[in-house]
Parts: structure tokens; sequence; C-alpha cells
């Protein structure tokens, strides 16, 4: 990875692309301490600290959110927007066939992505207004004025972002909106690591207690990155032949090909819908002052789902609250296969290798490839599930069990490694294809 990135700041154009790319994560850092004006920032921070719930978000937001700049909302509300473009693609056929429609068919889609995006931008910013206002967060009050100043600064900076984010597609590196959540995670990164030398090593009773932690947080994280690379680039090739043909007076066809399935097909799109349908809830309490708790049904319900409340092996009333774990992995595998469902159709593939006179060896053409096809993605998203929640899970485990809290989980580590392995491809394609122009230049 240090090899291809000294090799790329060797060129010119990419030198370029990555000075462009660094000048915008700046401008993103220095508008995450840009506040908005009006809000209660103080109270707001102790009430965010005290709501686990709202850890991811604030991470997904470098921070943003706690502190309550312009860019609080980040570029969640685009994230949000891409998965409902690509479901209402799946249920809507006038957007499943304008996707079909190739170049043009996907700008159109990418144009209706960024007026969602605003639009949601435009009614978290509203609610977020209307509700620090009736908590008394706002320092002049819930009147137009500040309700008004709070929505337009928190949409515009979302859109900013948006904006920004493409720039960086277009002009930079590449995976703008992917580099723009990196940074926002990375960010946080430091104080969590300062977090766990001061509870682990520095505040470890004797000097062989100390290095034996240590040795074990990196071990732990080290062993996390290694697993999650192997899991984001391992995938199932099926081999494809294609028939031989006659096109004129040429012979064409007979070359053989492969379907690469990632086994990791889902992403990291199933650990973060499994983590806000358990998390919801406690979001939704919190606005009402309800809070996780062993008392009643309703706080030991919330208390069931509060992730840092699991693995808790002080004693077996705080363990049992573990089963929380596993409606949690039910859910993860569950969003695993449905979001793949959506994202990969074998009929589709099946009906296109035949049109284009390829087949699987060993596998007749039409409904038999389909269900081969069907068969082997069922087999491999299982694996991905299975994956996915160790990595997870992992965290969770070193949380209720030792207290080791940190805002980068699996989750975050997941988008951390996938974006870094897919910028590094970026950067070495775009050497390639230097590479090529310069040679035919010559």
């Amino acid at each position: 990875m240090f090899k291809t990135f000294r090799n790329a700041l060797k060129i010119k154009d990419i030198r370029r692309k990555l000075l462009y790319t660094f000048v915008a994560l700046i401008i993103i850092r220095l508008g995450s301490i840009l506040p908005v004006p009006g809000i209660n920032r103080a109270y707001f921070e102790f009430w965010v600290g005290s709501q686990t719930a709202l850890g991811f978000f604030d991470t997904l937001t470098g921070g943003s959110f706690t502190q309550m700049s312009i860019f609080a909302l980040s570029i969640t509300p685009y994230i949000t927007s891409s998965i409902i473009m690509q479901l209402l693609t799946i249920a809507i056929p006038k957007l499943e066939e304008m996707q079909k429609e190739g170049e043009d068919g996907k700008k159109k889609i990418q144009e209706y992505t960024r007026y969602v995006t605003v639009g949601l931008a435009v009614i978290e910013s509203f609610a977020m207004a209307i509700g620090f206002g009736s908590s008394g967060l706002l320092e002049g009050g819930g009147t137009f004025a500040n309700v008004a100043v709070i929505v337009a600064s928190f949409s515009a900076g979302s859109a900013f972002l948006m904006w920004l984010g493409e720039k960086i597609t277009e002009k930079g590196v590449g995976n703008g909106i992917s580099i723009i959540l990196l940074i926002n995670i990375v960010a946080g990164m430091p104080r969590d690591f300062v977090n766990l030398y001061k509870q682990f090593i520095a505040g470890a009773p004797t000097v062989v207690n100390a290095i034996i932690a240590a040795v074990i947080i990196v071990a732990v994280i080290v062993a996390m990155v290694l697993f999650i690379i192997v899991l984001q680039d391992a995938e199932r090739k099926i081999p494809v032949q294609y028939a031989k043909k006659v096109q004129g007076r040429k012979m064409i066809g007979g070359q053989s090909s492969h379907i690469p399935l990632k086994v990791n097909t889902a992403g990291v799109i199933p650990v973060i819908f499994a983590s806000s349908f358990m998390q919801f809830p406690i979001v939704v309490a919190s606005f009402f002052g309800v809070e996780p708790a062993r008392a009643h049904v309703l706080p030991k319900i919330l208390y069931l789902l509060n992730q840092s409340k699991w693995f808790n092996i002080s004693s077996w009333g705080e363990f049992k609250y573990t089963l929380g774990a596993l409606i949690y992995i039910a859910l993860l595998v569950f969003f695993a296969y449905f979001y793949t469902s959506i994202t990969f159709n074998p009929i589709e593939i099946a009906n296109n290798m035949k049109k284009q006179g390829g087949f699987i060896p060993g596998i007749r053409p039409g409904k038999p490839t389909t269900e081969y096809l069907t068969k082997v993605l069922n087999n491999i998203i299982f694996i991905g599930a299975v994956g996915l929640t160790i990595v997870a899970i992992v965290p969770l485990i070193f949380l209720g069990a030792f207290g080791a809290y940190v805002t980068f989980g699996g989750t975050s580590l997941i988008i951390v490694v996938g974006v870094v392995l897919e910028t590094m491809k970026q950067i070495e394609s775009q050497m390639l294809v230097r590479h090529y122009k310069g040679f035919l230049n010559d």
C-alpha cells in the first residue's frame, strides 16, 4: 500500500488529485468544529454522552453531531437517500427501466438521490430544531428565527458535503462519499486509543499487567483488521464458458470467463440496518425521558436492546440481557440475505448469459443456471453473515466484559478497511491507465 502511494506521488496528475482530496478533507474537519449559533452545546454534549445509542451516529459524523457544528448531519442523509433509491429501483418498474438505460439513466437516478438527500436533511434538521426547542436546548428559545437558522445551517452543511463528495469523486482520487465517511471515523480514533491507554495501560496495577494489556489490545485490533481484509476480498468465482459462433466470415466466442461473487456481498449494510433497528427504540424513548433500566417492562426491553449492556459477566442478572445479542445476530443474518436479494438477481444473470451464448460448465442454461446461482449465493451469503457477526460482536464482548468502550466498533473498522482498499485500487487503476496512455503516445 505504501509503495503504491509513493509511486503515485511521482505522477503529476495523481499528485494533483491527492492534493485536491487532502484540501477537501481539511475543509471537512474545519467545518466539523464550526458551531451552529443558538444551541446550548455544553448541555447537548453532556446529553449525547449519556446516550450510548447515539455513539455510532456521532462516529459517522466525526464528532460533528456532539459539537453541533454545521456538519452535524454529515452525509448520513445522502447514505439514507442512496439506500432508499436503491430499494425503490427494485420496487418501481419505471426506476428499474431507468437504471437499465445506461449512463443517462444512472445520472437521472443520481439527480433524484440528490433531491431526496436535501429533503431528508431539511426534515431531520427541522425535527431536531423542534426537539431542541421543546427541551430547552436553544439559548434564544424556540422562535421562528432560531429554528430557521438551525434548519438552514444543518441542511446547507449536509448538501455541501454531498457536493464536495461528488467533487472528490470527479477531481480527486474517487470514492468521495466513502472518503468523507472514512475521515469522520478516523478523526475519533486517536481519542479512543488515548482512552484505552489510560484505562488499561497507564491504569494497570503493575508493569507486567500493562504490557499484557498493550499486547492484547494491539493483537485484537490487528487480528480484526486482517480478518476484515480477508472478508472484504474473499470471493467465489463461478466459471462461465461462451460457445463459439460464426459471425460473417469470422469465428467468435469460445472464451472462458467467470462470475465473481463476493463473500461479503452486502458489505456493511446489514450491520448498519441491524444496529439501527436495535437502537431506534432507545433513541425515541430517550426523547420521552424513558431510559434503559432493569425496572418495569419497557425499560427492561430497552435495556435488552442496548448493546453496551451485553456480555456483562459480573453477575447472571446482568449477563441474561445478552439475549439481545442473539436478536442482533438474527437481524444481521436476515438483512444480509434481504439486501443481497434485492441487489443481485440470479434470474437476470442467467438470462443475460443465455442471450450471450454463455453457460456454466455442467449446468444447463435457463432455470437450472438460476437455481445453481441461487444455491451458491445463499451459501456464500451465510459465510459472509457469519464473518460480519464476528466483526460486529467481538468489540461488544470486550465492551461488556472489560468496559473497553471505543467509538470505532466492528462496523467502523469494516468501513475504514473497505474504503482504504477500494481507494488504493482506484489509485492503482489510474496509474495503470496513465502508463498505457504514455505507451500509446510514445
